[in-house]
């Protein structure tokens, strides 16, 4: 069963971001567009390659009025552990709110906990200013994400939000052009 179009369900959330700990709700979502990105668990392998090219490009995210958020099922002591931990260092340049979902309410929500391990499969999710999911992507444990892909995946999703009678073909990016749905494009492309 598809989740696109479905409503991110309520919660409340403990994480840490930018040296402190601060709650992070639903109600956050509203009004703006959001990317949840949830990974197994802190102090692992892949987690951090990925996290590292997501706060590298946190910026480009924050310049198109797009949030991040990271989830796993760690506590916000265990991602302050981690951020502190002196050879982290993909970590320690993370910016963005690292979610804690200790009691699996976010990772069930979203589809992607794993039962018998308590862990989250790596999912990345583009989440529209309604707070509905537009795209995702889930991945098992093994495969790493690339953060440059997440940013395209926003920025064609944001530009359907305005133009909805256009559509983003394979490798779009902004600027580049776009098709119109019509009778005369069907068996030409």
């Amino acid at each position: 069963m598809s989740l696109i179009g479905k409503k991110v369900g309520a919660f409340k959330a403990q994480a840490f971001a930018n040296g402190v700990f601060k709650e992070v709700s639903n109600d956050d979502l509203k009004g703006k567009w959001s990317v949840f990105v949830f990974y197994p668990a802190d102090f692992t392998f892949v987690c951090p390659t990925e996290l590292g090219d997501l706060a590298d490009l946190y910026a480009d995210f924050q310049n198109i009025g797009c949030e991040v958020y990271s989830v796993s099922t760690d506590t916000h002591f265990t991602h302050k552990a981690w951020h502190d931990a002196p050879d982290a260092k993909a970590i320690h340049k993370i910016k963005y709110p690292m979610l804690a979902d200790p009691n699996h309410t976010i990772s069930e929500d979203f589809g992607v906990l794993i039962p018998e391990s308590g862990l989250a499969l790596r999912g990345s999710f583009v989440i529209n200013p309604e707070a509905e999911i537009v795209a995702y992507e889930v991945n098992t444990l093994g495969i790493g994400r690339t953060a440059k892909e997440l940013l395209r995946k926003v920025q064609a999703a944001q530009f359907l939000a305005k133009h909805g009678d256009q559509v983003c073909p394979a490798n779009w990016t902004p600027g580049a052009e776009t098709l119109k749905p019509n009778l005369n494009l069907v068996g030409k492309i």
